[in-house]
């Protein structure tokens, strides 16, 4: 999955909705979610929006893309995956659509967002933090549908069908990638790399960023846009093998750290000096688990076992709880934002039904007619005994629910803090006894 597209919408809205929704493109529009508006009316529902948050909103809104590898995913999964995603990045405060096409070769989301929150009237900060944030619940979300992820910094700045190109192994970027990884071991310098890149074919252009270009390639491809690894300072280590293997320094706090598998360690195999710091680095861990263990009356496996199924069983509970009130919260909020508009155009609505010419008054009062309208649909399956809450009661349960967020978040952190404790301890248990009985084993053989 590759986050492709990220662009703000400043004059055509309703159009950019349009085609998103198009019949064509969602199997008949049965690939089209929204969240907090519907599709009939949500550029006019981003607008009242914006209003009511004094004009903060730099844009009418904002199209994110999202793209999935070629034949690895259905249109179904694809559509759920994008909604999972579109909830958690935007948090729940956002009016949007999102619509999955499959007229391509590739199943992409398309999400249309506004630009301001109607839950606090803040425009939303796309800044590189929340990139950071997008790609990481993106990768996740990929990884639990058993979908392929784009690894942290080889492909920066790669649109998706950069990616799949070069998955294909067709694109400009990959060639030269693969030129540069064949080049480099044979080079005795920079210099000579160089001289072998154009042996190979490539014109080069020197100035602030070193650049290349392929036999028919119209224009210049920098290195440094091939990853970390290809800058000219990295190729100039590579060549000369100055890379060093960076080791942590020992941890004498009171923090418990997972032991390393020395055995297949491919940098202990490598570097005496990094086995050495190892060994000391377990022993140091294998200390503090033990400690930890009679600190806290861990005495048998079987207890340590029982202890991690009963933490993770609290920790599930509360994370159950977290996102029960987490979904009231947000359900509170629609139901809030319904019942200002639907009470706001009310009267303009009254006056519609009684008005002797109803094709001129809605006219001239199309966009009040149609939120009243969209939002009296969406209200009728939460009145109760005929009557709508207040927009006072729903403050005042809002007020309880943020509460009680609050407290449980923090229960979550702390339990999910001791869930990644005990498995520490548990793991570094298992290693203990693996090595143990090995060397047993070896003692034996021995004999």
């Amino acid at each position: 999955m590759a986050i492709t597209k990220n662009h703000t919408i400043n004059t055509t809205l309703k159009t950019a909705i349009d085609y998103i929704t198009s019949k064509e493109k969602t199997d008949g529009n049965i690939l089209i979610y929204s969240f907090a508006c519907t599709p009939k009316t949500a550029d006019i529902e981003f607008d009242v929006t914006r209003r009511l948050a004094g004009g903060k909103g730099k844009h009418l809104a904002r199209h994110i893309i999202q793209a999935f590898e070629p034949g690895e995913t259905t249109p179904e999964q694809a559509h759920e995956i994008g909604r999972k995603w579109a909830d958690e990045i935007l948090g729940g405060k956002y009016e949007y659509i999102l619509a999955t096409h499959i007229d391509k070769n590739h199943i992409h989301n398309h999400i249309i967002c506004n630009d301001v929150s109607f839950v606090d009237y803040k425009h939303i900060h796309i800044n590189k933090q929340w990139y950071n944030y997008a790609k990481r619940t993106g990768d996740r979300l990929c990884r639990e549908y058993g979908l392929s992820t784009i690894e942290a910094g080889k492909d920066k700045g790669k649109s998706y069908k950069e990616y799949t190109a070069e998955k294909n192994g067709t694109s400009w970027k990959a060639k030269l990638k693969r030129t540069i990884d064949t080049v480099i071991p044979r080079a005795r310098d920079f210099d000579d790399f160089l001289r072998l890149m154009e042996q190979s074919g490539y014109e080069i252009k020197k100035g602030k960023y070193i650049s290349f270009r392929a036999a028919g390639q119209e224009r210049y491809t920098r290195a440094k846009t091939l990853g970390g690894n290809y800058t000219a300072e990295a190729i100039t280590d590579r060549i000369l093998n100055k890379s060093k293997i960076k080791k942590p320094s020992l941890n004498n706090g009171k923090q418990i750290n997972l032991l390393i598998d020395i055995q297949n360690s491919i940098k202990a195999q490598e570097s005496k000096g990094y086995e050495y710091w190892a060994k000391k680095y377990n022993l140091q861990n294998a200390a503090k688990t033990m400690s930890f263990l009679n600190t806290h009356g861990v005495e048998t496996y079987s207890e340590l076992q029982s202890k991690i199924e009963e933490l993770n069983s609290g920790f599930d509970k509360t994370a159950d709880e977290l996102k029960s009130v987490e979904k009231q919260i947000k359900d509170i909020h629609i139901l809030r934002k319904n019942i200002m508009t639907y009470r706001e155009m009310k009267p303009v609505y009254s006056a519609y039904k009684k008005a002797k010419n109803k094709t001129a008054f809605y006219e001239k009062h199309r966009r009040e007619i149609m939120l009243y309208e969209s939002a009296a649909e969406q209200l009728t399956a939460s009145r109760t005994d005929g009557k709508l809450p207040t927009v006072d009661s729903l403050n005042n349960r809002l007020e309880i629910l943020t509460e009680q967020k609050n407290h449980l978040y923090s229960e979550y952190k702390k339990a999910r803090k001791a869930v990644q404790e005990y498995d520490t301890i548990k793991r570094n248990v298992d290693m203990i006894l693996n090595n143990t009985e090995k060397n047993i084993k070896r003692k034996i053989h021995e004999i």
